[in-house]
């Protein structure tokens, strides 16, 4: 029977790489789904990209469900990092959910592969590799206590808090998917704007309107 692209081969006489060659795997995936697309991450592939035997991303990785939540996993620890850092410069909780929404943002551009990977969850097979749904609530916990703050705050409506926990999270993930495939910056360009002055302003419009006075 044939062998499929990531069943572990036959070790070959080439050497195995030690020392740096996990990492080295990573940043060649994240170059192939910048490239090619997600579709492109194959452990094969990626030994080819490193210039290793066949066999060597198996110290690493099992198989490509494996790569993918290592990569999902990274993603949302340097996305947790820029949002944590966000709130912390902030001057209140309305002016923290207008920052998080920036740098998100600005996460999505300087990372834009593992952005694409984190949203494609399922190809990590989330139910043999939990890592990655605890990796991808942290930056959602933290958007939900910042809300949970605004309502302290008064500027949210008290109650459930997960209708703007679920209206802050869809928007940044909408803008920053229409930014990524092209659409944004093509409406931004026609307008004379870029798509980075663009969700500044639109963060600033979230922020207007939470400030305003509730009747």
């Amino acid at each position: 029977m044939g062998q499929s692209a990531d069943q572990q081969p036959d070790v070959d006489s080439r050497p195995y790489h030690h020392g740096a060659l996990r990492s080295q795997l990573l940043a060649a995936g994240l170059e192939l789904v910048k490239a090619e697309g997600v579709g492109a991450l194959s452990l094969r592939r990626l030994a080819r990209e490193a210039g290793v035997s066949s066999g060597a991303p198996y110290h690493h990785f099992a198989d490509r469900a494996e790569l993918i939540a290592a990569i999902v996993v990274d993603g949302h620890e340097l996305l947790f990092t820029r949002l944590e850092t966000a709130r912390a410069v902030s001057s209140d909780a309305v002016a923290a959910l207008r920052e998080l929404l920036v740098a998100y943002a600005s996460f999505a551009v300087d990372h834009s592969a593992h952005l694409r990977v984190m949203l494609r969850p399922e190809l990590a097979e989330p139910d043999a590799h939990p890592e990655v749904t605890s990796a991808g609530a942290r930056p959602i916990e933290l958007l939900r206590s910042i809300v949970q703050a605004a309502q302290d705050e008064g500027a949210v409506a008290p109650g459930d808090p997960e209708p703007m926990v679920h209206l802050i999270w869809s928007l940044a993930v909408g803008y920053v998917t229409l930014w990524l495939d092209g659409p944004v910056e093509a409406r931004c360009a026609a307008l004379g704007t870029t798509a980075d002055d663009m969700i500044r302003q639109v963060a600033s419009t979230v922020e207007e309107l939470l400030r305003r006075p509730r009747t």
